[in-house]
């Protein structure tokens, strides 16, 4: 019923946004009088608004065509490597590039898609050959595609590695950002504990929850108020006969948008609001920034309710990576195990949705580590996003983890 009605909703929001659509494209039309005058531009620009705010929206694209890499531009294409039912391995092929260390971005399955760490990979594309995990929009998946959970994020991960390992250098570089911190964390310390060829050189881990309970945000508060039967009641929903996920049970995405846009709520309206006062004053640069952030932002897929609810349950109600007690399927992880995989743990001043300490605890938990293998960074003045978008993530942080990978493994 809940998803049958959002569908009906976002029907309804599609047709009214491309009418406000095409009325702003009317009084925004320089052929037009009204267009400089009057309430024209006033209107116009807050048809424009409401139009994007409410336009539908699929899988966005990376869109990269080419870096640079010492003062040369070098076009770059990408590859699917590896498919899964949920997810798929993808690279991004540097034309004529060999010799630089590989790097597995692990990107979250929290209702958004992989393209929301584009600027992660756009900054590492010159000193890395990069890979990408790219999760499927579990709505998407036939039943007859089987089930998803923590147990099976972990596997694909290991299986990922290893096609990673297949194609050159044994053991890559891997970088969890935010969510897949825990399941990432567990599959190393699973390699470790089998000597796997593949095991990374590195991990680094950016805002992810290894142990919420240090400086627990709204984010792990909620998780933790609520007993796990209210999530399985009020947030799973069914997936509607138009999709070919038909009769999945699912978290949907736009109910993960909801609670990320309630969380600041004041800003979101603030920047619709500048957005709005850019496009009275004419100015489409300054309001672009805004519209392209959003874009990405609104662009939500969902995610299996045995993932979700497994990740409720294990990772912010019973804490069983840090108490200890966490398995995979039936066998237990053990931190003690990463013994050679150099980690780094990475937080922002600022971050909202992982506090500071939650992604710390994880050096902490590798007992049999050597000090000289594990680093703590805290990016000043960085909430969640900016660890890994943006000019404080292309300036101060990526150089930190560039530093740390030349010096573990190169």
């Amino acid at each position: 019923m809940l998803y049958n009605a959002y569908e009906w909703q976002r029907s309804m929001l599609a047709g009214a946004s491309a009418m406000a659509n095409f009325g702003a494209g009317l009084l925004q039309n320089p052929s037009n009088p009204f267009a400089y005058f009057g309430g024209g531009p006033v209107l116009g620009s807050a048809l424009a608004v409401f139009a994007h705010a409410s336009a539908p929206r699929g899988k966005p694209a990376f869109g990269f065509d080419h870096t640079e890499i010492d003062g040369k531009q070098v076009s770059v294409r990408e590859e699917i490597v590896l498919r899964r039912p949920f997810g798929q391995l993808k690279r991004f092929v540097r034309e004529g590039v060999e010799g630089s260390p590989k790097l597995l971005i692990v990107a979250p399955m929290s209702g958004h898609y992989a393209t929301l760490l584009r600027g992660t990979v756009e900054r590492m594309l010159p000193f890395a050959e990069v890979y990408i995990t790219d999760w499927r929009d579990a709505k998407l998946v036939p039943i007859s595609g089987g089930r998803f959970d923590l147990d099976d994020y972990i596997d694909y991960v290991v299986a990922f590695l290893e096609q990673i390992g297949a194609e050159g250098d044994r053991r890559a570089h891997v970088l969890a950002v935010c969510q897949p911190s825990v399941p990432v964390y567990a599959a190393t310390a699973l390699m470790g504990a089998d000597k796997h060829p593949n095991r990374p050189h590195t991990l680094t881990m950016m805002g992810g929850p290894i142990d919420t309970r240090e400086a627990p945000t709204a984010v792990n508060t909620l998780a933790t108020q609520r007993p796990h039967a209210w999530f399985e009641q009020n947030v799973i929903a069914t997936v509607p006969v138009t999709y070919p996920g038909a009769g999945r049970r699912v978290y949907p995405g736009f109910l993960q948008l909801a609670g990320f846009m309630s969380m600041n709520l004041g800003s979101h309206m603030i920047s619709h609001y500048e957005m709005f006062k850019h496009l009275v004053q004419g100015d489409g640069e300054g309001a672009g920034t805004t519209q392209r952030f959003y874009e990405e932002y609104r662009a939500v897929c969902d995610m299996t309710a045995e993932f979700y609810l497994q990740t409720i349950d294990l990772v912010f109600q019973t804490h069983a990576l840090p108490n200890g007690t966490m398995k995979h399927r039936g066998r237990p992880v053990e931190p003690a195990a990463i013994t050679d995989t150099a980690v780094l743990a990475i937080e922002g001043e600022r971050d909202d949705i992982s506090g500071l300490g939650q992604t710390r605890a994880a050096l902490t938990l590798a007992t049999a580590l050597p000090d000289a293998m594990k680093q703590y960074h805290m990016a000043p003045g960085v909430g969640h996003y900016g660890i890994f978008n943006g000019s404080k993530w292309r300036t101060l942080i990526a150089p930190v983890l560039e530093e740390w990978m030349t010096r573990h493994g190169g």
